[in-house]
């Protein structure tokens, strides 16, 4: 299994300011054939279900703001947060896809300083 880890485990940030989450996976989720990513990012906000900020390492779903981005391919990637505004408060997961199981990252928690 393709195991995910995440750093930092938390992180307090001030309002409007940016910050950075990275992912590492145990092996790589990039499947040439497709020339793509296997790699997706969540946010779970307090009480609330998981939801699907990025797929495919970089391609944000409808609706999610552009101060989200992801960058990275291979082992190695990064979801950042520019201006962070208070409903960002969440547990942030990155997610692999490219074999089964799908595993997760322990989860970042983002808190406001």
């Amino acid at each position: 299994d393709i195991v995910m880890t995440q750093s930092p485990d938390s992180l307090a940030v001030s309002l409007g300011e940016g910050t950075t989450i990275n992912c590492k996976s145990s092996q790589s989720v990039f499947y040439s054939s497709k020339n793509k990513d296997y790699l997706a990012w969540y946010q779970q906000r307090p009480g609330q279900p998981p939801k699907l900020l990025i797929s495919w390492a970089s391609t944000r779903e409808s609706g999610v703001p552009d101060r989200f981005s992801g960058t990275g391919s291979g082992t190695d990637f990064t979801l950042a947060i520019r201006s962070l505004q208070a409903e960002d408060v969440a547990v942030y997961y990155c997610q692999q896809y490219y074999s089964s199981p799908p595993s997760f990252g322990q989860g970042t928690k983002v808190e406001i300083k």
